[in-house]
């Protein structure tokens, strides 16, 4: 399984919703800067519940953009050792988005939250009601343009992926038959044609 790497900005965002993050796939790296001492108790004991799969990493220097540097730099180290990994930088600093522009011309997979609960994953995760789940699917396919699922099977393979496979069938088939009720989908042949609008 493709392991996440949530790396957090602690300069920058003090995160809330550290307990999502309690998955087997999922490594968290708190960068802290070199004149923070404190970490808020609430954050440590949530963090403390990951284990092995949590780490503070403290930068050794300070200047502008000092931290930021020591995320880029992991980057490139996880992703040359691991190069299916995919990286979460949590951080209010849209300074990293060309470096995201770059890993991804890379192929490295990356991209920026502003939170936690931002990550594509924890937000699915949080989704509880059948509209809830399907606006999210919607959002996803609209996005995806052309590269959309054309077949049936893609589809069901679609949503339960973007749910981290934490749906039971007939919640991923609910989701279909909205889609089709509300004639945002039409399947011909088990092959899918789009009416998307979000």
């Amino acid at each position: 399984m493709r392991i996440n790497y949530v790396l957090v900005d602690f300069e920058n965002v003090q995160p809330t919703a550290v307990d999502s993050l309690n998955r087997d796939y999922i490594k968290v790296i708190i960068f802290v800067g070199a004149n923070q001492t404190k970490i808020p108790l609430a954050i440590a004991i949530s963090l403390q519940q990951l284990g092995c799969r949590a780490e503070y990493m403290q930068i050794s220097g300070s200047g502008t953009n000092a931290l930021d540097f020591h995320i880029s730099y992991t980057i490139g180290r996880i992703a040359a050792s691991d190069p299916h990994a995919y990286f979460h930088i949590i951080s209010k600093d849209t300074g990293f988005d060309p470096l995201i522009t770059h890993l991804k011309s890379q192929k490295v997979y990356a991209r920026r939250s502003v939170c936690i609960d931002e990550i594509p994953f924890v937000k699915m995760s949080k989704a509880i009601s059948l509209s809830e789940r399907a606006l999210l699917v919607q959002q996803d396919l609209h996005k995806r343009g052309t590269s959309r699922p054309c077949s049936l099977i893609s589809l069901t393979r679609t949503i339960d992926a973007l749910f981290q496979k934490q749906l039971a069938a007939h919640e991923i088939n609910e989701i279909i038959k909205e889609f089709e009720e509300r004639a945002l989908i039409r399947i011909v042949d088990k092959h899918i044609e789009y009416q998307l609008v979000v």
